[in-house]
This record gives structure tokens, sequence and C-alpha cells, in this order.
């Protein structure tokens, strides 16, 4: 598949006490508040903020608790002159309504409305874009023994109806993800990267976060996370001919990086011919 634009890179700010990767790191406003600038001035053109960590094996924070903890940063994020598409990642529709009164302007739903049956009539009537993520269980359950029948076709039939729902409800931006490390395996995980083109017949953009990924530590060798931030470029390379609309991404400096030099072979390529 030849493409002609790089996928949107999308910064990752954990608001967190517990994120695999950079838990308590940015649980101060004025630390994520900064934090997203610096990402967007490194090229981010969008971010992405959560409040309740999706680690295997975390336990659920109360809608208040959370509202405490994105609201302010998503507020002076703004308040900073920052424009760019910030999404809330949260699987509750109260913390998802203040953090789009705060500023936010996409909702990015790891359950894929499945946790809260007020997710998609609130994603309808602010008239604002969702992802959907195919996720097995929980965070606290998705890697004991997550099994499938044929985990490609399992995940799209998913992400198939639950699209379905949402526009039955009036949404009219949706924008799928595969779930890769959300109950899946290596061989799961792979499975689907290899197979990303089968996922552009959803007829939605597709988001891809693989950034510090456990099964990029199995296949590298790294243990640590914060680690594995070359290892998530390589593989977005790898995968650069792939339908991928957006690349959710911890280290968004190593993505513009790549982002420049496809850019300027693209470019060049094309006065050649």
């Amino acid at each position: 598949m030849d493409r002609n634009d790089f996928p949107t890179i999308v910064g990752i700010i954990n608001v967190t006490p517990d994120s695999f990767s950079d838990g308590g790191q940015y649980r101060d406003t004025q630390h994520a508040c900064e934090h997203a600038v610096r990402l967007v001035a490194e090229g981010a053109g969008m971010l992405d903020v959560g409040g309740e960590s999706s680690r295997p094996g975390a336990d659920p924070v109360p809608a208040d608790e959370e509202i405490q903890r994105v609201v302010p940063v998503i507020h002076a994020i703004r308040q900073a002159g920052v424009e760019v598409p910030i999404s809330i990642d949260t699987v509750k529709a109260t913390v998802a309504q203040a953090a789009l009164d705060a500023g936010a302007t996409i909702v990015n739903d790891i359950s894929a409305g499945m946790h809260d049956p007020d997710m998609f009539p609130l994603v309808a009537q602010r008239q604002v874009p969702i992802v959907v993520m195919h996720m097995r269980g929980t965070p606290r359950t998705m890697q004991l023994d997550p099994r499938y029948d044929n985990v490609v076709e399992d995940v799209y039939a998913f992400l198939s109806e639950r699209i379905e729902v949402a526009t039955g409800f009036g949404i009219e931006h949706i924008i799928a993800d595969v779930g890769i490390g959300f109950g899946k395996t290596l061989e799961h995980n792979l499975a689907l990267l290899a197979n990303l083109r089968r996922f552009a017949s959803l007829g939605v953009p597709l988001m891809l976060g693989i950034s510090r990924k456990r099964f990029l530590g199995v296949l590298t060798g790294i243990e640590t996370p914060s680690e594995r931030d070359s290892v998530t470029a390589l593989m977005h390379a790898l995968l650069l001919s792939e339908p991928i609309t957006y690349a959710r991404v911890h280290n968004v400096r190593l993505l513009a990086q790549l982002r420049s030099l496809w850019t300027s072979l693209k470019d060049y390529t094309r006065i050649v011919q």
C-alpha cells in the first residue's frame, strides 16, 4: 500500500500514579502541561490525556478522582495556547463530559462503549469523534490466558459491531483501535500487526498504540518500558505501508524524526519520477 500522508502523531500524557512506563511522572498539573506543550513542539498533532491506568492488573479509579486528575490538566493545556485536538482516555461518560467541558475534543474509550451505557449517547450529543478499541475483559483481567478462535477475525467482528452500534446512536466520526496488548499474547499482537490491512475495510480511520508495550520488550530483550522508545519507532517504520491514521506514542520526537526521513525520501522519489 502506498500512502501519501504520515500518520498523525498522538502524544500520550498519563496523569496517573501507576501507568506502566511513566506513572507519577506528570501527576502535577504544571508538569503535565509543560509536557504537553513540549510534545506539540516536537511534532504531536494530537494529545491523549488519561487519568486511569490501563496497564495489565490495574485497579479502576473512581470517576470523581479521575476527573480531578484530568480536568485541571486539559484546562491548563488550553490556557497555554495549545490548539491541537485533545482526546480524553476514559471509559466513563461523566469523566468524558467533564473533560470535553474543559477543552477536550475527542473521546478515547478502551472499552468501545461497553463499560458505560451513557458513553455513546454523550458522544453523539456532543458531536465529537470517538476511538473504539478492542479489549478482552478489563485491565485487571485482560491478560489472564486470553484466547481467540481467530484473533484477527474476532477483533474485526467486535470492532465492526461496535462501529455499527455507535453509528446507530448518531455518532459520525469513529476511529478504531485493534487494542495491541489488551488481552492478547505475543502471537496475537503479531497476527494483528501483520494483518492491519484487514481492518481498513471497517471504513474508519485506524489508531495504533504499540508504544513501549511489553511485546516489544519480549521481542528485543528490553525489560524497562521507558527504554523501548527506539524499538517503538522502528516498529512504526516497519508498518508505514499499513493503513494507520493515528500513531499513539510516548516519545513524539522519535516519531517526528521518522516522519522527516519518510517525507524527505517520499518527496525525492516524486521529483525523480
